[in-house]
């Protein structure tokens, strides 16, 4: 028989308290990076990568040659970008502070990674405008979101969903990761339960549960905040490949700059 041992954590501390497994699920990720890639090229002085976690899009970019800094409020998940950063000696500036809090430099590129503007809630306007300060008068803000639209049409079924199996190095255990999700539509929140169950050497499961709270944005709520925030929508993307955005897509990809 296994043994379950279980543990919750509160909202806020979600990333730190899944950071190893965040960093083991996510690193082979790569589908957006050929599009960073691309929105950087030609562009002078740092990019600022918002919420860089540990480090996936900003430490490519600096492989490829560019100069970046990413900000992020979870010491657990700079630390993984710290240690990879050193090892391949990159010209990454990694800076733990809300992105509220950051008020240095101007800046050619600004990127929002997977989701990122989603766990901002009732604050959506406060920080685009803040970073719209940041932006250089030339620069581009990139924001990814998935299609709010194509999640709002999701049943509320409450089931516990198999994400995937994979194996975390850090402790040599095979985890596997399920979810639980419920969207409330008045209020267009998604609520996530993130259930990590780890195989641990003696055949034992230690069980994880990470509840995340996030809020989904429109298309017509995204062309709203940006006005209000003195931006200008250049493009809007479907996807990576820079497909059109419309009905049935499982991205919105945001480009924006400062209105003139």
């Amino acid at each position: 028989m296994m043994k379950l041992e279980s543990r919750n954590i509160m909202n806020e501390t979600f990333y730190d308290t899944i950071a190893r497994f965040y960093e083991a699920e996510n690193q082979d990720f790569t589908d957006d990076l050929p599009l960073y890639e691309e929105f950087a090229e030609g562009k002078r002085g740092p990019i600022l990568d918002v919420g860089c976690g540990t480090g996936r899009v900003n430490l490519y970019l600096a492989q490829v040659g560019y100069h970046t800094i990413g900000v992020d409020n979870s010491p657990e998940m700079l630390a993984f970008a710290r240690r990879k950063r050193d090892a391949l000696q990159l010209d990454a500036q990694l800076v733990e502070a809300d992105i509220l809090s950051f008020r240095d430099g101007r800046y050619p590129l600004i990127l929002l990674p997977f989701n990122t503007l989603m766990h901002f809630h009732e604050q959506q306007i406060i920080v685009l405008k803040h970073l719209a300060g940041l932006l250089a008068d030339d620069g581009l803000m990139v924001i990814d979101l998935p299609n709010a639209g194509e999640l709002l049409a999701t049943e509320n079924d409450e089931a516990v969903r198999f994400e995937r199996t994979f194996f975390e190095p850090i402790s040599g255990n095979t985890v596997m990761q399920q979810s639980v999700s419920t969207i409330d539509r008045a209020e267009q929140i998604l609520l996530v339960n993130w259930i990590y169950d780890e195989i641990l050497p003696d055949k034992t499961v230690k069980r994880t549960v990470a509840p995340l709270k996030l809020r989904l944005i429109s298309a017509p709520e995204i062309r709203l905040l940006m006005q209000l925030s003195e931006l200008d929508i250049v493009e809007l993307y479907g996807d990576y490949g820079r497909g059109p955005f419309m009905d049935g897509c499982e991205r919105m990809i945001v480009v924006a700059r400062k209105l003139r």
